[in-house]
């Protein structure tokens, strides 16, 4: 079993380091909360003060964090991933849901220091992470990646290799988009039914049954008329921006326009100064109930 370091022990983090735990692995960690490391001290893991330190004489380091600031921070600087001393030939591996950009620039520096770098952002809601169920979208060397399925095996009941470094990421930054814009559409939809006096409960049932279903609609159009949008926080809309802000450059760098993906950005960006970020992305159908009526031409 190898040496891992887990970087980032939020809701999705805690149940894949949670995984790796029990499939046997030796885990140290890193979080900013230190009680969020709790669970996994009393199985076992060592919890360290920072980045380098839980990173020492690892064989593999795994980040699950926000966004590019938060990656940026554990793993660049004196104090972070990069600064430790781990095995030969180890693995660098993001799990996070960064901009392109940057994934690129974390792997030049990883492999600059002797590390095999794996972006490998993840699809699936922390009750899959619980179980392994998730599924990875990686980019990396084939060689590379075969010698660390051992470790992301534990996690993940699929691996979607898409290409070189990179690729994984480019991929979910799309899919990411895809989700956004379905997900503002349904909104709209919920808003004009509510409008027009359909019951809601009808209307996401008919939608749940439709060509429109998808999981995430399905899943946020039954928030949406429950209201529940302030508990049991599955995604919130601040990080639904900051994907969709992430796709709509990444889009525009490879020569792509991108007006449905602004469209989304815009409205989410609109709910986030609402003062909803932290709600569940599901609250986009109070930014939808506001959109102004747009001059016909």
């Amino acid at each position: 079993m190898a040496k891992i370091a887990f970087i980032g022990l939020g809701k999705m983090g805690l149940e894949m380091a949670t995984r790796l735990l029990q499939a046997g692995h030796q885990m140290s960690l890193y979080n900013r909360t230190v009680s969020r490391a709790e669970s996994l001290v009393r199985q076992g893991a060592q919890l360290h003060g920072t980045p380098r330190d839980a990173c020492q004489g690892v064989d593999a380091a795994i980040s699950m964090v926000a966004d590019d600031t938060a990656s940026r921070a554990i793993w660049l600087g004196p104090d972070g991933i990069l600064a430790a001393e781990m095995e030969e030939n180890g693995f660098a591996i993001e799990c996070s849901t960064l901009s392109h950009d940057w994934v690129m620039q974390l792997a030049a520096e990883s492999t600059a220091r002797g590390l095999r770098y794996v972006d490998a952002p993840v699809t699936g809601l922390p009750d899959a992470a619980a179980t392994g169920g998730l599924t990875l979208l990686v980019g990396a060397n084939a060689d590379d990646l075969n010698a660390g399925r051992s470790i992301l095996g534990a996690l993940s009941k699929r691996i979607i290799h898409f290409g070189p470094v990179g690729a994984g990421t480019a991929y979910k930054l799309i899919i990411n988009l895809v989700g956004a814009v379905q997900i503002a559409s349904a909104a709209e939809g919920m808003a004009i039914a509510e409008r027009a006096g359909l019951d809601k409960a009808t209307v996401a049932d008919a939608i749940a049954t439709s060509q429109a279903a998808s999981p995430q609609v399905v899943r946020n159009i039954r928030r949406m008329v429950a209201a529940d949008h302030d508990r049991n926080i599955v995604f919130s809309s601040a990080l639904r921006l900051k994907d969709v802000e992430y796709a709509v450059r990444f889009a525009r760098e490879v020569g792509i326009g991108s007006p449905l993906g602004a469209t989304a950005e815009r409205i989410y960006r609109q709910l986030c100064e609402m003062g909803h970020a932290d709600l569940n992305e599901s609250k986009i159908i109070d930014a939808c109930r506001t959109q102004p009526i747009e001059a016909q031409h």
